[in-house]
């Protein structure tokens, strides 16, 4: 067997739960999508009552908003009522972690409220919003005005807060960096009641860097500055088709947006946009988009393709025809490139609704699409929730852009999931070494897509059920995560903590800093009342006495000594 095969497996016994979640499509068509698209309609009409409101009024509502966090906040008894977290039902957060830190006792902050745009400052070209504002929202309150975050993220639900607090990536971070790295503001609501600004330049500049991949557990975040770039009506994409191994696949990828010269700061050189599909172990698209004005867009002869229309083809499969037409270039409406994906959930509807590409589904009920992810973690119940992790991968592996090719032919060996999705983000060397950092010297190889300040990473989007499963093999989902973990460790990647994760608390500091974190928990007296960004991510229902033991927690080193040995 050569190093590229799959392991034999052997053929795994179904059950009841194979059942459940082979015909749930009648719960998602009959009962999902109808609570969804009246869920969607009733937010659409909240941010339509909220654009109607000033600038000045929305902000004066903020600020009443920030003092009954304030209040709240500071009616927490430490000795009985358990760790700070939002109010937020469990099941609505769009990640697949099981919000596990949520069933055991704890002190909840209502920001529900928090869901205005409250400026869009053309001159000084900053968004200030509240967390709970969505990229669907934002999007569709900028690019009227031909204005956009500078990274939004494909899908509609995803909100300011957890893209943040947690992980946030889009075509165009090969030149942004990730989402937190477009912030200039912060405003927080620190342990102690005190409402901050903070931004890399002023007092508060070491929580400014501590704050992004924290979960919000260093304070409550009511509100962010975010940078705006100018945009125009459509992107002019192109699809490369490339069919070849994984290791000249990996290069291909990256020689789509990375100059081999290392001129990566040339605009005529490099793209807008970036964003790679794998199809197969041989097979895959890449597409890199310009911006364009709706006049070269409508000239004689260019294609426009509205793929936001809920009868087109799914993105990912359209982008696939490419493998049998060949290149091409075409011209997409700029908001509807944004959300490329959602009405698909990028290539899980086809697990959700097997039949859901279909034309004539797509014509009759596309509209209605995509189910709102949250209420498909509602519906799921126990047994199905643990099937999906056991037999699913929903994973983002972070890795630096020379080892795509490595991380390409350990996903094929041990996952074996397909599609793939590629993005590139710059990781910036900061005055802070953050709890994400490039690789120490990156400055001194130059390799390619690196500058002396940031080193090209990609995200490695790996969401779809296993090769093995869909054989109809045994698949241990657990282990197969734990050994992504350790091969993260082992080649200075990361992993997303929206996601399923099996990290120990010593691998999970062996995986990011500690540093920068817990010198800001400790100076803002987050200790024992925000919970730890490891406590928030840890698999499994919290106990009382782990509940009591981070309630009263002391600061101790979260490092583990490099020559210790992985477990």
């Amino acid at each position: 067997m050569s190093d590229l095969e799959a392991p034999l497996r052997p053929k795994r016994k179904k059950g009841i739960v194979d059942f459940l979640v082979q015909f749930r499509w009648i719960l998602v068509v009959f009962v999902v999508l109808p609570i969804s698209v009246t869920i969607y309609f009733l937010i659409y009409l909240g941010d339509v009552k909220s654009d109607m409101k000033s600038y000045k009024k929305r902000q004066k509502e903020h600020d009443e908003n920030v003092k009954k966090v304030v209040k709240r906040l500071k009616e927490r008894n430490p000795s009985k009522d358990g760790l700070v977290c939002t109010a937020r039902k469990p099941w609505i957060a769009v990640g697949m972690r099981n919000v596990d830190y949520k069933r055991a006792r704890h002190f909840e902050v209502d920001l529900s409220a928090f869901r205005n745009i409250l400026d869009i400052d053309k001159d000084r070209m900053i968004a200030k919003v509240e967390p709970l504002v969505n990229m669907g929202q934002i999007s569709r309150a900028t690019c009227p005005m031909n204005l956009s975050l500078a990274v939004v993220a494909e899908l509609d639900d995803l909100t300011v807060g957890g893209l943040i607090n947690g992980y946030g990536i889009e075509g165009s971070s090969h030149i942004y960096g990730l989402f937190s790295d477009t912030v200039v503001a912060y405003e927080i609501v620190l342990a102690d009641g005190q409402v901050v600004r903070a931004t890399k330049d002023n007092e508060y500049k070491d929580i400014f860097y501590a704050i992004p991949w924290s979960q919000g557990t260093l304070g409550l975040l009511v509100s962010a500055e975010i940078k705006l770039i100018p945009i125009k009506e459509y992107m002019k994409l192109t699809y490369k088709p490339v069919v070849s191994n994984l290791r000249e696949i990996a290069q291909a990828y990256a020689d789509s947006f990375a100059p081999r010269d290392g001129d990566q700061d040339n605009q005529a050189k490099v793209p807008d946009f970036v964003e790679g599909m794998i199809y197969t172990s041989t097979e895959a698209v890449f597409m890199t988009g310009r911006y364009a004005s709706k006049e070269e867009a409508k000239k004689k002869g260019n294609v426009i393709n509205s793929v936001g229309w809920w009868f087109k083809p799914w993105f990912y499969q359209h982008a696939a025809t490419a493998l049998k037409r060949g290149e091409f270039t075409e011209y997409i409406p700029t908001r509807e490139y944004y959300h490329r994906h959602t009405r698909s959930l990028y290539w899980e509807g086809k697990l959700i609704l097997p039949f859901g590409d279909q034309f004539w589904f797509r014509f009759l009920f596309g509209w209605m699409m995509p189910p709102k992810v949250s209420l498909l973690k509602a519906t799921q119940g126990e047994a199905i929730r643990n099937y999906y992790h056991q037999n699913h991968v929903i994973q983002d592996m972070l890795v630096p852009l020379y080892k795509v090719g490595d991380a390409l032919e350990w996903q094929h060996h041990e996952m074996e999931v397909y599609p793939l999705w590629l993005c590139p983000h710059r990781l910036y060397k900061l005055p802070y070494k953050t709890m994400v950092y490039p690789e120490p010297g990156f400055e001194h190889h130059r390799r390619q897509g690196d500058t002396s300040y940031a080193q090209m990473y990609t995200d490695v989007g790996v969401y779809y059920a296993p090769g093995p499963i869909l054989r109809g093999e045994v698949f241990d989902g657990a282990e197969a995560v734990r050994k992504m973990e350790q091969w993260l460790i082992e080649n200075d990647g990361f992993q997303p903590q929206y996601a399923v994760s099996e990290l120990s608390e010593k691998n999970f500091w062996r995986m990011f800093d500690a540093d920068l974190y817990e010198k800001c928990r400790k100076k803002y007296k987050a200790v024992g009342t925000f919970m730890s960004v490891y406590y928030k991510s840890k698999k499994g229902r919290k106990t009382e006495k782990e509940v009591q033991e981070a309630e009263q927690a002391q600061l101790e080193p979260a490092y583990a000594e490099v020559d210790q040995p992985i477990d």
